[in-house]
């Protein structure tokens, strides 16, 4: 068997893949981003390990001897399923892997805008504090948690396990379901309405479809209370990125916490690069989930799913 990984960096150098040759000839590429790049890398491969890189008709087409695709991720809109099933070609995709890294991450953003932790270090940095005379300086108001409504979307895996954080922190948790399916033993369901105007965090964990994209736009924003936090660690497009940067300047709400854009990397006219100040907006590099445990778990798990595959299992199956 030949299995050919075409995204390795997408894991880090820091992360060991090697064991992917115990299971057969394995060529890995750090970076493949073109469908012809795909069409080359893929055209003698019997199983490809992939993230980003698309899979599909046009890609695919050559590649005759593909008969497994495993997603390094949760997420599989780089694969078009449906083409797959017609070539009777299984897909996996690795579960569970980031949890705690992702609701970790939630908080890390929540804290640091509640508590303007980006001002307050820059304020000792740059000699301020020092040359003030009193002992403390909180003129840059912050506050707790304790108390506070925090508003969940999306009650997967990360949604619960944030809920339950939330929870010892001392929040009131509201939860809303895009698609009316979920239902959350122990916490309050709201309509989408009730859940803007009381979140005094609201944080976002829904996966992107036709139902969450833009699903945070200029009318939700204006529903919401001009004190509250919004955290994105789903996925870009759920956030109308022009909308909450008129929301921030304006002060419509207070503060966002971002993980993920609609275009990543930023791009150059993306409306939320011109927000500079921390005490308003805090966005990292969609790394969320990529603590150095979460990544070695994602590759173990990728590796178990193909394993599982060729020893005639079911594990992990998309299609």
């Amino acid at each position: 068997m030949k299995i050919v990984m075409l995204e390795r960096m997408s894991v880090g150098a820091d992360i060991d893949v090697s064991r992917f040759a115990e299971l057969g000839e394995f060529v890995p590429y750090d970076i493949t981003r073109t469908k012809e790049e795909v069409a080359e890398r893929i055209a003698d491969a019997d199983a490809v390990i992939v993230n980003k890189a698309p899979m599909n008709e046009e890609s695919m087409k050559e590649a005759s001897g593909v008969k497994y695709i495993g997603e390094l991720a949760t997420g599989f809109d780089n694969c078009d399923i449906a083409y797959c099933k017609s070539r009777g070609i299984r897909v996996t995709n690795v579960r569970d892997y980031s949890t705690a890294m992702v609701a970790q991450h939630t908080f890390a953003l929540a804290l640091s805008l509640s508590q303007k932790i980006v001002y307050y270090d820059d304020y000792v940095k740059s000699g301020k504090y020092g040359a003030q005379t009193g002992f403390a300086h909180f003129e840059n108001a912050f506050t707790e948690l304790d108390g506070k409504t925090w508003g969940v979307v999306g009650f997967g895996n990360i949604g619960s396990r944030v809920a339950k954080i939330a929870d010892a922190f001392g929040c009131k948790v509201i939860t809303h379901s895009i698609t009316g399916r979920k239902h959350n033993a122990g916490y309050e369901e709201v309509d989408k309405d009730e859940l803007l105007a009381r979140s005094d965090v609201l944080s976002l964990h829904c996966p992107l479809s036709d139902m969450s994209r833009g699903y945070i736009d200029e009318t939700a924003l204006s529903k919401m209370k001009n004190t509250a936090i919004l955290i994105n660690v789903a996925r870009g497009p759920v956030v109308d990125s022009k909308a909450l940067a008129e929301a921030l300047e304006k002060g419509i709400i207070a503060g966002a916490g971002l993980d993920v854009l609609e275009k990543e990397p930023i791009d150059k006219d993306d409306p939320l690069g011109r927000i500079k100040d921390s005490n308003k907006l805090i966005i990292t590099p969609h790394l969320a989930w990529a603590s150095v445990e979460a990544r070695n778990r994602c590759v173990e798990e990728a590796w178990l799913n193909l394993k599982a595959y060729l020893d005639g299992e079911e594990r992990n199956i998309v299609s």
